[in-house]
């Protein structure tokens, strides 16, 4: 290891923010009782927005942001941990408001860190990362609650961004016929490739918001959007059915009423990856290591998978705020 290491800072002048690439020592770590050598991050929508100076995610700059890691363990205090152990950092305060993923070496609280699957790669871990580990968590909850392919089909909003296409592939995988949502109509064909059977656009789930109840549709829903659209899909479960709602990108209030949840019985369920107690997180990891890698995994990293170095995460970030970015970017430190 040598003295200095690489990593994506972001500072902030007169207002504005700027990010890019700069040599840091070891010395400027925070405290924590384990040293990560990262391999893999990921790029995730709070990434940008902590790159773009949102105060709600990042206070103080310079910063660096990074809300997951994948690597080995460099040094550790804490004797679950020893040098060489495959490892996956992501969640609680990584990359908030703490140096998170963007760098070539982490110090992190060992509560933080979950050992990675002996089936997992640090760059699988990465193609997950918080919007797959998401979108697994989804799919489980729908799972815990007796969804299953033989009561209809399951709608995902969202449908193109880094937790609803790794939705439609792991339910697709799990034998559900899946109805994806999207508001950008020209991936119709990546969709289909990922599993979808059906493709609609966002617009047509908001066509008859203005009732209180609308004709019974989909079996389940992972929802990762929010906003209007959440309450407009909840009046079109069918009865029992829930919903798995991981999302807030089209906004955080939510108006509906509750006909659906009196009149149709179903669930809305709150899916939260970042607090997530640490022997959940592991379960999870796993699940997705030993269940959910499919033999078509290689063909959906082909798809929706972009690798970039710390050099390419500016003009990265510029496109996942625009919007304008389809399925996942995966940093190679």
């Amino acid at each position: 290891m040598g003295n200095t290491f690489k990593s994506y800072c972001v500072s902030e002048k007169d207002g504005k923010f700027q990010g890019k690439v700069v040599e840091k020592s070891l010395a400027d770590l925070p405290d924590g009782e384990v040293l990560v050598k990262v391999e893999y991050s990921s790029l995730n929508y709070k990434d940008a927005l902590s790159a773009a100076g949102s105060k709600g995610i990042t206070r103080q700059y310079p910063h660096t942001p990074g809300i997951d890691a994948s690597g080995e363990i460099e040094s550790s205090s804490d004797p679950r941990f020893a040098p060489g152990d495959p490892v996956i950092v992501m969640g609680y305060d990584l990359g908030m408001n703490t140096p998170g993923g963007f760098s070539e070496y982490i110090r992190v609280p060992s509560a933080w860190v979950v050992h990675r699957p002996e089936r997992l790669s640090a760059e699988h871990a990465m193609i997950f990362g918080t919007a797959g580990f998401t979108a697994a968590m989804s799919v489980d909850t729908l799972l815990q609650v007796g969804i299953s392919p033989n009561q209809g089909s399951v709608l995902v909003t969202g449908a193109t961004g880094g937790v609803g296409v790794m939705s439609v592939w792991l339910l697709s995988n799990l034998g559900f016929d899946v109805v994806a949502a999207t508001g950008k109509q020209e991936q119709e064909s990546l969709l289909d490739s990922v599993g979808a059977k059906q493709v609609i656009s966002r617009e047509s789930l908001l066509e008859n918001n203005n009732r209180p109840m609308n004709k019974p549709l989909w079996a389940a829903a992972i929802d990762t959007v929010g906003g209007d659209i959440l309450g407009s899909l909840v009046k079109s479960i069918q009865y029992g059915g829930s919903v798995a709602c991981c999302g807030m990108v089209a906004g955080h209030e939510l108006h509906t009423s509750v006909l659906p949840f009196i009149l149709r019985g179903i669930n809305l369920l709150g899916v939260d990856s970042v607090e997530l107690p640490l022997d959940v997180k592991q379960d999870i990891w796993n699940v997705i290591a030993n269940d959910w890698l499919f033999p078509n995994f290689d063909q959906f990293k082909a798809l929706t998978t972009t690798e970039i170095g710390l050099e390419q995460l500016s003009g990265s970030i510029k496109q996942v705020l625009a919007g304008t970015h389809t399925g996942r970017y995966v940093v190679k430190l």
